[in-house]
């Protein structure tokens, strides 16, 4: 890496810092040169593909959102050169400054809707969230969480109640009108920005996908939680915010179930894919984020009779697991 950067006139000799790791097998390394900041990301190619990455960071540059720009590109070795957003993430800035929340939060939701609108020209090139993907995420609550990590067997009834609750949600997802979806919008994938905030990445997974999802793994955060009521206060924000026609086809009741449902087959999938990282990938830190990310499930559970299986099993059964492995 450092040889491909001596190679370009407008970093040469500077020396990569760590910047951030990743819950993928990506790094990120900041370089420093008299008067301007570059980051370099190193992704294997053997682990990691940067084809998307260079594709979806075009498409949000058409759009005018403020991602990082690719400056130089190595895919070959797995190098990119690319602007540098800073270092004020969205996460400690909420957790030293409450109060900045409706600000921060006001610019990510205009800065969504822009998305979603401009991303009409992209969507249909961009994979599909499809059945196959949605069910797969489901699978990993299943397999990574209950399984290997708590050892958690479910009953033939169980099985079948589980079964149902994934066609459920599944179902919820695929009966949204379908946008172009970001797949990590959250507080360490946003950046606080002086202009044109906010700083988005970790763009590379977008897909065409629901209406909801990007929305819902913003402001039902697996790092950061805030109140059911504000979160209701924002989430309508966002809906007011869409076009005439997506509101003529979607009521605001209708858009509610689309995102509380989205939610629970965002923080299923979160859940699972924590366990998966420490017993894969050797990376606990996560983790310590599953009870708050299911809390938001066992929330929902009197307000929806569909969920009573679920909710009851993560209360009576995962979060206890959880709390005894502590």
């Amino acid at each position: 890496m450092k040889d491909w950067v001596d190679s370009i006139d407008v970093v040469a000799g500077s020396n990569p810092t760590l910047a951030s790791g990743d819950a993928s097998f990506r790094q990120y390394f900041r370089l420093r040169t008299a008067s301007k900041s570059f980051i370099v990301m190193d992704a294997p190619p053997e682990r990691e593909d940067c084809l998307p990455f260079l594709r979806v960071a075009g498409y949000l540059e058409a759009m005018q959102l403020n991602a990082p720009r690719v400056i130089e590109a190595n895919p070959d070795d797995g190098f990119l050169l690319l602007s540098d957003l800073g270092t004020r993430l969205y996460l400690d800035e909420l957790q030293k400054n409450p109060d900045a929340a409706e600000s921060l939060y006001s610019d990510a939701i205009s800065a969504l809707l822009t998305m979603q609108h401009r991303g009409v020209a992209y969507q249909s090139v961009l994979p599909p969230y499809d059945d196959v993907l949605l069910r797969f995420e489901l699978s990993l609550f299943r397999d990574w969480l209950c399984g290997e990590h708590l050892g958690l067997t479910l009953s033939t009834s169980e099985e079948q109640s589980w079964r149902t609750c994934c066609d459920l949600l599944t179902e919820n997802a695929l009966d949204q009108p379908q946008v172009f979806v970001h797949r990590d919008y959250h507080s360490r994938n946003l950046m606080v920005m002086e202009h044109d905030n906010p700083g988005i990445l970790d763009f590379q997974d977008a897909v065409e996908g629901p209406l909801t999802y990007d929305l819902v793994s913003m402001l039902k955060d697996c790092y950061v939680q805030w109140p059911a009521e504000q979160v209701r206060h924002w989430a309508l924000q966002f809906y007011a915010g869409l076009d005439q026609s997506t509101r003529a086809q979607v009521d605001e009741l209708q858009f509610r179930r689309y995102f509380e449902l989205m939610g629970v087959q965002r923080h299923v999938k979160a859940a699972g894919i924590f366990a998966r990282l420490n017993h894969r990938d050797g990376k606990s830190v996560y983790l310590a984020d599953i009870p708050r990310t299911l809390s938001y499930i066992v929330e929902l559970g009197p307000d929806y009779e569909e969920l009573q299986f679920l909710a009851g099993l993560i209360e009576s059964r995962v979060l206890p697991l959880l709390r005894a492995d502590k």
